[in-house]
């Protein structure tokens, strides 16, 4: 009788040391550099924007730092070969297509885009084979109407069921508030986009496909004896800017997707409906300028790195190493990093077995108590199942922890 009361005491002061809770104590935030104690420098509003709806947002983080009607549903004129040129580069990644193939100039893509009418052409003669190449420069540099329409007829063998391709693309990307009609961005009914939409299929155009991204700093392109220039007049007054389409018709205005890199930091700014095509170089640039002036991106947590290792019950283990699978990257206004906080949402009982990459808790990013990021909280490693005599003991400890009550110390 005393070695069972001794063997049940030992099980209870266990019960009672596992069944403490514990905080989960996150690595300390990377110390900003020391600079000297100075006042805090005011970030002023917006600049003033000559367009019905703009967009300004971090590349990094995709987070939108300023904006006015951004899920404003606008015409896109040729904003619209943006998602013309990611739909193509994407089938040319998946292999159905290449970058070699010589493209039939069709009568529909000559009649519908070509040197006989009033929008933009890359001058395709009528039945002439053009590398596929070729036409997404046309596409890009040029503004080309024939370009993007013989592009997708290439692509999905009709401009409709490129449409399709177009729209699909643009649910998986999550422009909730696009629909697209053609490859041109020819005036259609019902086809539309958003200043927000345009932001989040330019940042994924960049980071999918940077070879085809770079095109769009190409000041000029000749085809058929003509040489047209890039109508991003950006390209000329800033070399941070490297993108990324313009458009215009007399509907929609004038629109501009650009970007710039400076650094490490890279922005994105939209502006759409704007009376001219200086403003809207103007706004845009003012809106890059903006944001490289008053934001800054900090990297908080490493991909890949155990940011907590909670008591993990009935594995062959006996923590589970948790953490992010991608960098986490935050954009604040300057000055305002030490109002960043990091929390994390974990179960009190983790039981085995988890997977590598399984999603555990999450990682909560705030400011000022506001919601900044949630970042899914992965496990790092498998966590297979303890044998029966593991999984035993603990289910022994862990029957003492769930009967403990609340008030008992």
């Amino acid at each position: 009788m005393n070695l069972i009361r001794r063997t049940l005491s030992s099980l209870a002061v266990a019960a009672l040391v596992v069944g403490t809770a514990v905080a989960q104590q996150l690595p300390p935030k990377p110390a900003p550099v020391p600079r000297p104690v100075m006042p805090e420098a005011p970030v002023p509003p917006p600049p003033d924007v000559d367009g019905k709806a703009w967009v300004l947002m971090d590349y990094a983080t995709g987070q939108v730092l300023a904006s006015k009607d951004p899920d404003a549903r606008l015409e896109p004129a040729s904003i619209t070969k943006i998602m013309t040129d990611y739909v193509v580069s994407a089938e040319i990644a998946n292999g159905k297509i290449k970058m070699t193939d010589p493209v039939t100039i069709s009568e529909n893509a000559w009649r519908g885009g070509g040197a006989g009418t009033d929008g933009s052409t890359s001058f395709l003669k009528l039945n002439s084979q053009v590398p596929l190449k070729d036409l997404l420069y046309g596409l890009i540099i040029q503004s080309g109407n024939d370009a993007a329409i013989a592009l997708a007829e290439h692509t999905a063998g009709s401009e409709p069921a490129f449409a399709n391709l177009m729209n699909a693309y643009a649910k998986q990307l999550g422009m909730v508030n696009s629909n697209f009609q053609n490859a041109s961005g020819y005036p259609i009914a019902n086809h539309y986009t958003t200043a927000r939409d345009v932001a989040i299929l330019s940042r994924a155009l960049i980071h999918d496909f940077p070879e085809d991204y770079a095109i769009s700093a190409i000041k000029e392109f000749e085809w058929n004896g003509i040489k047209q220039h890039n109508r991003n007049l950006l390209l000329w007054r800033d070399p941070t800017v490297d993108g990324i389409k313009t458009g215009h018709t007399a509907a929609a205005g004038f629109c501009l997707a650009a970007s710039a890199k400076q650094g490490d930091s890279r922005m994105i700014a939209i502006v759409m409906g704007s009376s001219s095509e200086k403003a809207r170089a103007d706004s845009a640039m003012a809106l890059l300028n903006y944001g490289f002036r008053f934001y800054e991106t900090h990297k908080l947590y490493d991909a890949g790195k155990a940011l907590t290792t909670p008591r993990l019950w009935k594995g062959q283990a006996n923590q589970l190493p948790l953490g992010v699978d991608s960098d986490v990257l935050v954009t604040v206004k300057r000055g305002d990093y030490d109002k960043l906080k990091a929390t994390m949402d974990i179960p009190a009982t983790l039981v085995a077995p988890f997977t590598k990459g399984q999603q555990v808790g999450t990682l909560r990013i705030t400011q000022d108590g506001q919601p900044v990021q949630n970042v899914p909280l992965i496990a790092l490693a498998d966590a297979p199942q303890a044998g029966f005599f593991g999984r035993l003991w603990d289910s022994i400890l862990l029957w003492f922890h769930s009967d403990k009550k609340p008030d008992q110390k």
